[in-house]
């Protein structure tokens, strides 16, 4: 959430840091120049010799942002129920045309002097430093749900993980094979059949050049042979698929 004055835009409203023991931490500020003119700021806080601030003074230009870095020093002790009371002001003012960092003075944040000076007060907030997540017991199943088990790095456990892989690899193996076993048996049978309405239309030709022969001669036995070859055969791959 963001602090929003007339003529800074303050985001975040409050400093908020990981607390750790021993460990420097820093967090950031975004200055937000609504403004039309050049504006001046300078970072004041209660605690000095705790933080380091940069930069604590600068010029934000019209229309622009600017960056500051709060970095508190490593402590030794966290504070009684982790609440800190250290507080931080921001102080802006609007500058002269084309101002840099070597113009400001002190005198410009001087309201007595008659200085329009807009101040943005932030509090200090200590947050809890993220969770370690805590690795999978092995050996215990027990209200989990059937899943790899991973370590420490997030990677499933080699054996498992081959085992795995070749039952996928074996089961879309089975399944490639029986498609196209099935896709041959219906080339087979489709042809059979159509080889077989061959024959029966050769067959009923014959029959008919026989009558109109006056019964002389007879169908051949070969095409008789051949015609029950074929419908047997057709039948036995009907029954295969």
């Amino acid at each position: 959430m963001a602090t929003t004055g007339d003529l800074l835009v303050i985001e975040p409203q409050e400093l908020q840091f990981p607390f750790e023991l021993r460990k420097q931490i820093s967090c950031s500020l975004q200055l937000l120049n609504k403004t039309d003119n050049y504006v001046a700021f300078k970072v004041k806080t209660t605690n000095p010799k705790k933080y380091c601030v940069r930069p604590n003074t600068g010029i934000v230009l019209p229309g622009s942002t600017s960056n500051i870095v709060v970095t508190m020093q490593a402590q030794k002790e966290a504070p009684p129920d982790m609440q800190c009371k250290d507080k931080f002001l921001l102080q802006s003012v609007i500058a002269a045309p084309g101002a840099t960092t070597k113009d400001i003075s002190p005198e410009m944040f001087n309201k007595e002097s008659g200085h329009d000076v807009e101040e943005c007060k932030l509090r200090v907030v200590y947050v809890p430093p993220p969770q370690p997540v805590s690795p999978v017991q092995e050996g215990s199943d027990e209200g989990s749900s059937p899943r790899a088990s991973f370590s420490d790095n997030g990677i499933a456990n080699a054996s498992e993980f081959t085992a795995a892989s070749r039952s996928y690899v074996d089961s879309h193996d089975n399944s490639f094979e029986t498609r196209a076993l099935i896709s041959k048996l219906t080339d087979e049978r489709n042809s059979a059949i159509q080889l077989h309405k061959q024959l029966q239309l050769e067959l009923e030709l014959l029959r008919r050049q026989t009558s109109n022969r006056g019964g002389g001669g007879g169908i051949p036995l070969m095409y008789v042979v051949l015609v029950g070859l074929i419908g047997i055969f057709l039948g036995y791959l009907v029954k295969r698929s």
